[in-house]
């Protein structure tokens, strides 16, 4: 029984075992693992075989224990051995069971499995099915599509049919700038890159270059991009063909609009109740609006209602209206070139700004007038004719050296009618062929260039005739004289041989150098100065060969390598130069370097030697008198300070014997030292004088400059000269105006000339007359003047009266040693004044000084 047992659970376990491995073989191999069962199922192999050889090992262990049961003799140490025998079996027992359960599991799972890839399958089935009716479905006629995935190459589905003029090849289908209109191309690559970069979705329409028009769709899944074109037909394509319209329509208006802005001229559009619609932006500007739709919000005119009222009645349907119009923009008067033009939804304008165009045709007017005007005055004759070959217009002296009346003139002959008059009047020279000649003259009106013609005139006048051609057609004549010119030249011709025959006889050396440096002319005076061989002055010869020539005679600096720098070089002041040389023979030339006005040098060279010696000879004696005259002047100073001590000393003297502690004197005694005493004073004055002048004309006076009340120095004045003046019973008249002020001058010297002034006129007025001395201010000098009454001074003496030592007192009662108006005239001098003198024989004489109030001396700034 256990054995039947033990071979019948042998029997089962490898059975199971064996189908387990025949079943799951299939599976594992034609399936992956996807939920993980191969790892443990590896694992539970060796078991599963432990578990299959257990029952023969089960049986071998119930063998051995019906062995040992029928022993009669037991061992007390096989309990042992039994029981480990007994647990053996019972580990045995345990891993079967374990087994077992295993087994039962695996093939749980494995019907799992089975039933997974059963509906795995039947789901691919499903899913081929929907991507081929799919596939179907989207590869419809007339239409493509594109996809981009990021990783796989750009997939094409579909075609677009071959008359849309899209390319057949998918890699020319993305080039669409060769197939699209170039707006449609900018947008699509543009909405295609917003897709692929942001997923931004797109539905537009685009046009190809056959015009055919396509609906392109563009959206995002799964990571990937669909462009979907399809072609439109039908109701659509219409609709989409009038938005394109519309669009080009649209986009064509935005572009006049923008072109119009940029233009420098108003322009509108109006409805049919004439209410703006639109404006340019020069039309704000000219309005002074923020913008154009301010202008239309605000209803902002440019003209003027009258204006506008004209143009609306003027303006017809086949006929713009366009005139000129004035108008105020930016509070200027303008004028504009108005052009309105009527359409079926209103009207149109624009407005040319003309005032600058009007004030350009106002001056060409004044211009034109002003050149006629001015022809008018020409003495050259002058006639213009138009296109036509009619007279235009003819200056006085044309109608006088051709003698022509005024009504044949105004009628505006032509061109040939002129010549022909001219040739019936004898005007002109007969030529051979009058036909070709006259063909001639007038060919410039067909001809690019004119050339002038010489016109030999019968009443022996020569004119020179040439045309200035006009671009716009018609010709200018200029009839220009050359008789005078011609004369001109001739007696210009004979006055330069008569010039070249005069400068070779004459005695000075004269020579031209052009600019660059070649002698141009020289005479032979200048030759035989320098002795300058005549094969070696000929023209052309360079000064520098002109100078070597002349070194044996001047080497100097100052000679002719100072006249070769002055030639060559460039004076931008052209001076003349003048100078004196004396050369190696001793004869002395005064040269003079002038320039030409044809940048020529003109060099002369005068021999003055007599001239240089006499001029010598009196330099030398010159400086001997100017030596004499100094050594007159330290002598006389020397000799005056040295007779003022001793004069000092008796003028003393005298005044002391007068004393009455010296001692009474008797009236001869009192006589004789009045006239020591006044004999003194008049030498002691004349010594005085002497050394005035002699400090004058050292130049060292020095003078004393302070700002002096004129009154309080007049005052002075008088009280000084009243006693001389009592002893003749003349009397002082002193005038003073209010105005003077005062005076900047030396009080000193002040005083001097005043007296010398008042003595002088004392010494001649008679007795019982009046002296008179005014003072008056005129602009900014003090006037002094002194008259008397006395006999005058004759006419041959007035001129010497200030000159030194010229003493005229035969009419005075005192004889002087004639140095006080000398001393006046210094004086006054120094103080930058004048003086003058009025005598009438036998009516008196009147002395005028004149001092400037503030006199800029260097005293006076030192002060």
């Amino acid at each position: 029984m256990p054995e039947t047992l033990s071979s019948r659970s042998a029997d089962v376990g490898q059975a199971t075992c064996g189908e387990r491995n025949r079943t799951k073989t299939p599976v594992l191999r034609g399936r992956r693992d996807p939920l993980g069962l191969l790892t443990p199922i590896s694992l539970l192999m060796p078991l599963a075989l432990v578990v299959c050889s257990a029952p023969a090992w089960a049986q071998s262990i119930l063998e051995s224990f019906s062995d040992s049961s029928a022993t009669a003799d037991r061992q007390p140490g096989d309990l042992f051995t039994n029981s480990f025998e007994v647990m053996s079996f019972a580990l045995v027992i345990g891993a079967v069971s374990a087994a077992m359960m295993s087994a039962f599991w695996m093939i749980r799972e494995r019907a799992k499995i089975a039933a997974e890839n059963a509906r795995l399958r039947a789901t691919l089935s499903d899913a081929n099915a929907d991507l081929a009716r799919y596939r179907s479905l989207i590869i419809e006629k007339d239409r493509s599509h594109v996809i981009w995935d990021g990783q796989s190459p750009v997939q094409f589905l579909g075609s677009l049919p071959p008359h849309s003029g899209a390319p057949l090849s998918n890699a020319d289908f993305l080039a669409f700038g060769r197939w699209l209109e170039p707006t449609s191309a900018s947008r699509i690559d543009h909405a295609i890159g917003s897709l692929r970069s942001s997923a931004t979705a797109f539905d537009i329409e685009v046009e190809t270059q056959r015009g055919h028009l396509l609906e392109v769709q563009g959206r995002t899944s799964g990571g990937r991009a669909f462009v979907r074109f399809a072609a439109l037909t039908n109701t659509r394509a219409d609709i989409a063909g009038l938005k394109a319209d519309r669009d080009r329509l649209v986009a064509a208006t935005e572009t006049l609009h923008a072109l119009l802005d940029m233009i420098d001229m108003p322009v509108w559009l109006r409805d049919n109740e004439g209410r703006l619609n639109w404006v340019n932006q020069s039309y704000a500007h000219a309005v002074d609006a923020k913008d154009s739709s301010d202008v239309v919000k605000r209803n902002l005119e440019l003209l003027g209602t009258q204006a506008r009222e004209r143009i609306k009645a003027e303006r017809l349907s086949n006929r713009p209206f366009i005139d000129k119009v004035s108008t105020v923009v930016h509070g200027n008067r303008a004028f504009f070139e108005v052009t309105d033009a009527a359409s079926a939804t209103g009207s149109a304008g624009m407005a040319q700004d003309i005032s600058e165009l009007e004030a350009v045709r106002a001056e060409f007017q004044r211009t034109v007038k002003s050149h006629s005007e001015t022809l008018d005055h020409l003495a050259t004759p002058v006639a213009i004719f138009d296109g036509a070959q009619r007279l235009q217009f003819y200056n006085q002296a044309f109608q006088n050296i051709w003698e022509l009346d005024t009504p044949f003139l105004e009628s505006k002959p032509s061109n040939g009618e002129f010549l022909e008059r001219l040739r019936a009047t004898g005007k002109l020279p007969e030529p051979t062929s009058w036909r070709d000649w006259k063909e001639t003259i007038l060919s410039v009106y067909q001809s690019v260039d004119s050339q002038p013609h010489l016109w030999h005139l019968p009443d022996g006048q020569t004119l020179n005739v040439f045309a200035n051609i006009h671009p716009s057609g018609g010709v200018t004549w200029v009839f220009e004289n050359l008789t005078e010119k011609y004369d001109l030249e001739t007696r210009y011709n004979t006055l330069l041989k008569v010039q070249g025959e005069t400068i070779d006889y004459l005695a000075e050396g004269v020579c031209v150098f052009g600019a660059d440096g070649k002698l141009r002319l020289s005479n032979p005076a200048f030759r035989a100065i320098w002795a300058i061989p005549q094969k070696a002055a000929t023209t052309g010869t360079h000064v520098n060969e002109i100078a070597e020539i002349c070194k044996p005679s001047h080497e100097g600096p100052d000679g002719w390598e100072y006249f070769s720098a002055i030639i060559t070089g460039y004076d931008e002041g052209r001076q003349t130069h003048e100078g004196r040389l004396e050369l190696n023979s001793g004869l002395v030339l005064d040269y003079a370097i002038v320039p030409l006005p044809d940048a020529q040098m003109l060099l002369t060279f005068v021999n003055v030697t007599d001239r240089a010696s006499v001029e010598k000879a009196l330099t030398e004696k010159n400086e001997a008198l100017r030596k004499a005259d100094a050594l007159k002047n330290n002598f006389v100073q020397h000799v005056s300070y040295e007779l003022r001590s001793p004069l000092t000393n008796i003028i003393g003297f005298t005044d002391l014997l007068k004393t009455p502690q010296i001692g009474a004197l008797n009236t001869q005694q009192s006589e004789y030292v009045d006239h020591i005493s006044t004999s003194s004073s008049l030498l002691l004055t004349i010594v005085n004088d002497i050394l005035d002048l002699a400090t004058v004309d050292a130049g060292i006076m020095e003078l004393d400059m302070r700002n002096l009340d004129l009154h309080m120095l007049i005052e002075e004045v008088s009280s000084l000269i009243e006693r001389r003046l009592a002893e003749n019973n003349i009397s002082l008249d002193v005038k003073i105006d209010d105005s003077v002020g005062s005076i900047v001058a030396d009080s000193q010297r002040l005083k001097q000339i005043l007296f010398k002034l008042l003595g002088n006129a004392a010494n001649y007025a008679p007795e019982g007359s009046t002296v008179r001395l005014s003072c008056r201010r005129e602009a900014d000098e003090i006037v002094f003047e002194v008259s008397d009454d006395g006999p005058g001074i004759p006419g041959d003496i007035l001129q010497s009266v200030f000159n030194r030592f010229e003493s005229h007192s035969a009419a005075g009662r005192r004889s002087g040693a004639g140095l006080g108006l000398s001393i006046v005239d210094s004086f006054v001098s120094l103080h930058h004044g004048s003086v003058s003198v009025n005598s009438d024989e036998g009516r008196g004489t009147s002395v005028v000084c004149r001092l400037p109030a503030k006199p800029h001396l260097p005293s006076q700034a030192a002060e």
